[in-house]
């Protein structure tokens, strides 16, 4: 274990802003709305901040007073944020993230998550928190071959919770974190008090499509309108991620377009997204991908286990999870399986809401609702 720190040099601030002030942007947009992508001048005036008004400097500072280790696992540097609770008791928990989130998701939660008493919680609900950052994100090195899917990378959870001296602790993941959590739960049940997945991954039954709900309808249509109308990302990063990857490390326009789209269209929000989330937290997001150069790297976390995990949620059921669940459904987030359909994998859901308002970012977007949802589950596995 290394104690490990941000510290960007000047010269990257420097040239990021050089980079900025030269971009050759493109025509507008034909449409008066989202659907041809990132308009154009919400784009111009997100990266004339960008140059001139976000402070990345102040982003550091708010990592760096966390405590943050790299350790090798499995031949590969890993990051992660390590915040350990003052309260006895305290349950171990390891957050995993996805594409294109990072670390920031979980800034807003660590306190009331490791100290829910000074954020007026119960002792009883406490969290010693690690927050690893994937392989080829971040501050994480970046395979140099391929091999890391996700059941690879929670078997690297498992030796890093290991390393750090927990024997029992619970696991939370989001985008590929839910896969990842899920193969933990898969490959190490007997370490695990339980997982909490947002949202489950499990595939509609086709023997419940002659009495479905209306919300498993309104679920079908989601997916039916993601795979037509918001999969591109995902087609480009699963089969040729490194095409992708050069305009991705070497324009911050186009990975800061990249990135905010989905953030528009997967927050619970209809509006332009700095209208929930801050102009400087989706920054915080952009700039960690940008300094780390990690938009070819990352990418290739869906060539590696796109197709895996894209069965998993959308085609069919043949594996299960018996490990206790817990499961929160956000209203805007795809997929939003039903409780019958998860059953089929997770085999002993202990929760399971549907809460009123959120996206894919829950943590960033309702991070009181969400630190909610993780006390309701794990208190009753703990």
């Amino acid at each position: 274990m290394e104690d490990f720190r941000i510290a960007v040099a000047e010269g990257e601030l420097a040239d990021l802003r050089d980079r900025l002030a030269r971009t050759r942007w493109p025509d507008a947009e034909t449409v008066d709305d989202w659907s041809q992508g990132v308009p154009l001048a919400y784009l111009r005036s997100l990266c004339a901040y960008w140059a001139d008004g976000y402070d990345w400097r102040a982003f550091e500072k708010r990592v760096n007073a966390l405590p943050q280790y790299r350790t090798v696992v499995d031949g590969l540097g890993i990051h992660f944020l390590h915040v350990r609770s003052p309260h006895p008791g305290a349950l171990p928990l390891v957050l995993t993230n996805g594409w294109p989130g990072s670390v920031v998701e979980y800034l807003d939660v660590i306190g009331p998550l490791t100290d829910p008493v000074a954020h007026g919680g119960s002792a009883s609900d406490a969290f010693h928190v690690v927050c690893p950052t994937l392989p080829g994100y971040g501050f994480s090195d970046k395979p140099s071959a391929p091999g890391w899917g996700v059941q690879r990378i929670a078997d690297a959870w498992a030796e890093l919770m290991a390393r750090l001296g927990y024997a029992r602790y619970g696991a939370h993941g989001s985008d590929w974190g839910n896969s990842v959590t899920t193969a933990l739960g898969q490959q190490h049940p007997g370490v695990l008090a339980g997982i909490h997945v947002q949202p489950p991954i499990a595939a509609p039954d086709p023997a419940t499509f002659s009495d479905l709900t209306d919300r498993e309808r309104s679920a079908l249509e989601s997916l039916a309108v993601s795979e037509s109308q918001e999969s591109g990302y995902a087609a480009e990063q699963s089969t040729k991620p490194q095409t992708v990857g050069y305009g991705l490390v070497d324009s911050p326009v186009a990975l800061c377009a990249w990135i905010v789209e989905k953030y528009r269209s997967w927050i619970d929000f209809e509006g332009d997204p700095e209208e929930l989330l801050t102009r400087d937290t989706i920054l915080d997001n952009v700039s960690l991908y940008w300094f780390t150069r990690s938009g070819a790297s990352s990418a290739r976390l869906y060539w590696e286990s796109f197709r895996q995990v894209s069965e998993w949620f959308s085609k069919s059921t043949t594996d299960t999870v018996r490990v206790p669940a817990g499961c929160s459904v956000f209203p805007r987030e795809v997929p939003r399986p039903s409780r019958r359909w998860a059953a089929r994998r997770y085999t002993d859901i202990r929760y399971w809401n549907e809460p009123a308002r959120g996206g894919h970012f829950a943590a960033l977007e309702q991070p009181e609702l969400w630190v909610a949802e993780l006390r309701n589950f794990f208190r009753l596995v703990r």
